[in-house]
C-alpha cells in the first residue's frame, strides 16, 4: 500500500490532470491490491488505505461531473462507488480502534500536508 500511497500523493500534487486511461490503471492497481494482496492492514496501512480510497472517490466523483463522454461519466461514478465501499470499511476499522471523525479529519490534513512538502 505504501507505493500506491506514494503514488496518489504524487498525483494530488502535480500541476495538470492525468488522463483517464493512467487514472483508470492506478485505480484498477488500488483494486487488485485491496481485493487481492491486502490481508489484515496494520493502522500505518489503513491509514493509507482510507486516504487513497478518498482521494480516488473525491477525484472520480469531480470527474464525473465535468467529463463529456457518457461512457467515462459511467466509469468514473462506478469509481466513486466502489472507492466510497471501501472508505467506509477502513473509516469503521479506525473508529474501531478509538478514532473519531475528527481525529480522522484532522489525520487527513497531515497526510495531505505531508504530500505538498515533499
Amino acid at each position: 500500500m505504501n507505493e500506491l500511497y506514494k503514488k496518489i500523493q504524487e498525483y494530488l500534487n502535480m500541476d495538470t490532470e492525468i488522463g483517464f486511461e493512467e487514472f483508470r490503471d492506478y485505480y484498477q492497481n488500488v483494486i487488485q491490491y485491496l481485493d487481492h494482496e491486502q490481508q489484515e492492514p496494520d493502522e500505518t496501512e489503513i491509514w493509507q488505505s482510507l486516504f487513497v480510497a478518498e482521494s480516488i472517490m473525491s477525484n472520480a466523483e469531480n470527474r464525473a461531473k465535468t467529463v463529456k463522454n457518457n461512457a467515462e461519466r459511467k466509469k468514473y461514478r462506478k469509481m466513486n462507488e466502489r472507492m466510497n465501499l471501501y472508505a467506509g470499511h477502513f473509516t469503521k476499522k479506525l473508529n474501531q480502534l478509538g478514532y473519531t471523525q475528527d481525529d480522522i479529519e484532522y489525520h487527513f490534513d497531515d497526510m495531505l500536508d505531508d504530500g505538498v512538502h515533499k
